[in-house]
């Protein structure tokens, strides 16, 4: 596995070697619960709150608005849940077509319920029109969810201006930002979010812990009943080494994102231009908007996606066609479906992440070897249809 080529980091990312360390003391001799009365366990109170401290300033907000979780999904249902248990007389939600599992499977659960959800339309390339957003909210609105960017064409959505219209009509909104946080300057104090979903595995930290950001004075009800951690939001004794490594990860992010983001577009576009010049009818998804600088989504004509993938896999690339948590359905990407890629295209998507990890001499060997690769399963391909 040393040798493999990882461009799946939209997926989950390495631990940075620093998270490692920094989270070693807490499985071996600082195992104390932060909970308990004694110094020995409550000592550790200090390191939840510089985990929480680190968090806040790589996001642009208070400390006491980080809420620590197990990760994006369950921040993004305790967002729209805490807030429909929140607001029982409204019984609308305004999302888009293109959201995360987490948030569409959820809406989806709660049309069975009788709630009635408007899902915006995108463009062609994954663009949203705000004129959409505002013509949908309506007095029965109980929220708004809507990703800060779109996980797998890494397309970035307007944000403050969304959370504009939000203010000005008095209605929640919650934001899924796990793509987002740690890949691009996040900065909470520049809108109106009420709510953000946080996941620590996208930019370096352990898989299994997250957070959600909740606007101060904001009122949701938890998911769950306990204890008081979490100051009643996220009750359950918190799984302090996770947090650690992921207030260290968000310390490294923070320390890395100026100069990294451009290095890392630079390394992107480097691929995207390789694709276009060197592989015939190579369609880019989401290339005309405002992109996440490590993302790459694009589709190979004539190519079923997973024998590409199978092929880039036996030969040491691993990459992905979207969404790692829909990763066992064969069915056409519902995010290029809403952008109106053909579904035949869009059976041949293929999704690259790369990260702070990623060389330039990794982006070459890729474009050495994707040429022949997208020929072979072009072949492939035509004697399936030949059966």
């Amino acid at each position: 596995m040393t040798d493999t080529l990882y461009l799946d980091n939209n997926a989950t990312t390495r631990v940075a070697p620093e998270v490692r360390e920094a989270i070693l003391p807490f499985l071996g001799e600082r195992y104390g619960n932060p909970s308990s009365p004694h110094h020995f366990g409550g000592s550790i109170e200090a390191d939840l709150t510089l985990a929480r401290n680190r968090l806040a300033s790589l996001v642009g907000c208070s400390p006491k608005e980080i809420f620590f979780t197990s990760g994006g999904t369950e921040s993004d249902n305790l967002a729209i849940r805490g807030i429909l248990a929140s607001h029982p007389d409204r019984r609308h939600i305004v999302t888009t077509q293109v959201e995360h599992s987490a948030v569409l499977v959820q809406c989806r659960e709660l049309e069975k319920q009788g709630f009635r959800v408007t899902y915006l339309p995108v463009d062609s390339d994954g663009g949203l029109k705000i004129a959409d957003l505002e013509e949908a909210i309506d007095e029965e609105t109980a929220l708004v969810s809507i990703m800060w960017a779109n996980n797998e064409t890494g397309v970035i959505f307007p944000i403050e201006e969304i959370s504009r219209v939000c203010r000005e009509r008095e209605v929640p909104l919650h934001v899924d930002g796990v793509q987002a946080v740690g890949k691009i300057p996040v900065n909470l104090a520049n809108t109106s979010i009420d709510l953000m979903a946080i996941s620590g595995h996208k930019f370096h930290a352990p898989k299994g812990v997250g957070a959600i950001y909740i606007r101060s004075g904001f009122k949701i009800k938890p998911l769950f009943w306990g204890g008081n951690q979490e100051r009643g939001r996220r009750p359950g004794t918190e799984p302090v080494p996770f947090i650690v490594g992921l207030g260290k990860a968000a310390q490294l992010a923070e320390e890395c994102l100026d100069h990294e983001f451009d290095r890392i577009r630079v390394l992107r576009d480097e691929l995207e231009k390789g694709f276009l010049k060197k592989i015939p009818e190579v369609w880019v998804n989401g290339g005309g908007q405002p992109r996440l600088p490590n993302t790459l989504s694009a589709c190979f004509e004539g190519v079923e996606g997973e024998a590409l993938l199978m092929l880039m896999d036996q030969n040491g690339i691993a990459a992905s066609s979207g969404s790692a948590c829909l990763s066992h359905r064969l069915e056409p990407s519902h995010v290029l479906l809403a952008m109106g890629v053909p579904e035949e295209i869009a059976k041949g998507a293929v999704r690259l992440g790369l990260s702070r990890y990623t060389e330039n001499e990794e982006i070459e060997r890729v474009l050495e070897v994707m040429p022949g690769l997208v020929e072979k399963a072009r072949r492939l391909s035509k004697r399936m249809e030949r059966g």
